[in-house]
């Protein structure tokens, strides 16, 4: 029986594995693939400590830093996904899709979110071509050009308000006649000159040749269609947190996502903590997901050692 399980390879879970080994606890990572959502980008540019990055060479830098530090600590299980979780007598037991078995005194789930995509014609076609899912890592690709954002909740309007720094024009598609946002950031954000709304409103298609260069957006109350001019449209109607696996064994919130104790990243269930993305986390972006798993590491440590 090893001290810990990591589930999930993204930031929070090879911060929890350099972390592990450099404190000496015996551990073993499991994860689909190394590097997390971010990986499709071609340029990350708020990753702490590099300019800028693209997503498959952060990637290549999460497998080095693992590789450098797991010696005889950290078993790393590439390419199988945890599909079970369960407690024991003694601890934890996991069960992955390949049919391993795994046990341990501790948890870290880390096992991320997938983004909601886009479901219209052309989403798939122009995903990384124009269509993102992550203002922060691709927003600056788009300056001084014009670009859409799907989505008017709080995640919607923070994307406008980060792309108004220096996209020329930013046009919110939300599907509702009101903003269910934060009210003061709603407010800020549309009075800015370059900020236009399309509101009761949903994209039908997205439309280009080599890249994005329009949307087609339909009117809930007409059915009228009107071609935005856009380059880039930006996603932001949910996630969907990877947590099946732990359904009835944590806390989970009303979107599924563990509810954590955000001091120390401890779950409902004494023994399991949780970091990043599949979290109840305010805030998702990698710098976060690694500190939370740093910060649950700490605590971790202390708890093994006490127990």
């Amino acid at each position: 029986m090893k001290d810990l399980i990591i589930i999930g390879g993204g930031p929070a879970g090879i911060a929890a594995g350099v972390y592990a080994s450099r404190k000496h606890l015996s551990s073993v990572l499991i994860a689909e693939e190394i590097g997390g959502q971010s990986t499709v980008s071609d340029g990350i540019e708020n990753w702490i400590g590099t300019v800028r990055i693209a997503g498959e060479d952060l990637r290549k830098s999460f497998k080095e830093h693992i590789d450098a530090y797991k010696r005889d600590m950290l078993e790393l299980v590439e390419g199988d996904v945890v599909e079970k979780l369960e407690k024991t007598e003694e601890g934890f037991r996991v069960q992955t899709r390949d049919g391993k078995e795994y046990t341990a005194h501790a948890v870290l789930l880390a096992s991320g979110a997938g983004r909601r995509k886009l479901a219209v014609p052309g989403a798939d076609v122009f995903e990384h071509k124009g269509v993102t899912y992550c203002a922060s890592c691709d927003g600056p690709l788009f300056a001084g050009q014009d670009v859409a954002v799907v989505g008017g909740g709080n995640a919607g309007i923070e994307t406008a308000a980060q792309l108004l720094a220096y996209a020329k024009s930013v046009t919110i598609i939300h599907r509702h006649a009101t903003f269910k946002a934060d009210a003061i950031t709603v407010k800020k954000v549309l009075e800015h000159p370059n900020m236009h709304t399309v509101l009761h409103s949903e994209p039908v298609e997205v439309l280009g040749e080599k890249f994005v260069n329009g949307l087609v957006v339909k009117n809930k109350d007409t059915g009228e269609l009107t071609t935005l001019p856009v380059t880039g449209v930006f996603v932001e109607i949910g996630v969907i947190p990877n947590t099946n696996y732990v359904e009835g064994v944590v806390e989970l919130d009303a979107v599924k996502r563990v509810v954590t104790d955000p001091r120390t990243q401890r779950t409902s269930v004494p023994g399991i903590w949780a970091a990043g993305d599949c979290t109840d986390e305010l805030y998702h972006q990698n710098n976060i997901a690694a500190g939370d798993a740093v910060k649950a590491l700490e605590d971790i440590y202390l708890w093994i050692k006490a127990h």
